[in-house]
């Protein structure tokens, strides 16, 4: 089970959840309690280890300064978390290694899911960052083949039942292992990735992996080779 633990702010919550086994780090562009400059980022993912995946989270940005910030900052993923049309998220996958598009749960995007260019699909609720649990039912007509990243209020507490619900290849965390906005609290991320590995583990032994996404967390240079 692949783990992000976004909205990351500072080195302390980055080496932390690196620490506690996540897979990988996000870093929040767009307007948020959780925005980050582009230099600050780029200091962190300076002091971080190879195999820790980086993502930059942007929303309804132009494609040009997406591209730009990422070469700037040296992360490995973008991730896309507003309306950007299906061109812009082709645009960027040509020019940036890995692309992640997030969608609402039950919209349209969703079902089109297969036909994006993205390499993963996140599903969120309504209100992206919001921290607020949707219906996870919303999610299980996920096209076969495309791996699914699961968010919206999640928690060390829900973790394990989502997964067990919706099956996804990974899951993504932010306010839900937070001891205030933009801060991580060592128990929570310790419990949130336990929980959510345990239950990936579990999901492999019955064969309840999502169809189509691998057995265990994604290489991203190995799939593009």
């Amino acid at each position: 089970m692949f783990v992000k633990i976004c909205g990351i702010t500072n080195e302390e919550d980055a080496l932390l959840a690196v620490a506690m086994g996540a897979d990988a780090v996000g870093f929040v562009f767009a307007p948020s309690p959780r925005q980050m400059s582009p230099d600050d980022v780029r200091d962190i993912v300076k002091r971080l280890p190879d195999d820790i995946v980086t993502v930059g989270v942007f929303r309804n940005e132009m494609p040009e300064r997406v591209v730009e910030i990422m070469q700037r900052t040296s992360l490995e993923a973008a991730q896309l978390h507003g309306r950007e049309p299906s061109s812009d998220v082709r645009w960027i996958r040509e020019r940036v290694g890995v692309v992640i598009q997030g969608v609402t749960a039950g919209d349209d995007a969703f079902t089109r899911a297969s036909g994006s260019a993205a390499d993963v699909i996140l599903i969120d609720g309504p209100q992206p960052g919001s921290g607020t649990v949707f219906d996870w039912s919303l999610a299980e007509g996920a096209p076969a083949g495309v791996r699914i990243l699961l968010a919206g209020g999640l928690t060390p507490e829900n973790v394990a039942t989502a997964i067990a619900k919706v099956r996804p290849w990974g899951v993504d965390v932010a306010s839900g292992v937070e001891r205030a906005p933009g801060r991580k609290d060592p128990v929570k991320v310790r419990r949130f990735v336990e929980e959510a590995k345990l239950a990936g583990d579990e999901l492999a032994d019955q064969g309840g992996i999502r169809r189509g996404a691998p057995e265990r967390p994604f290489d991203w240079a190995e799939d593009d080779q």
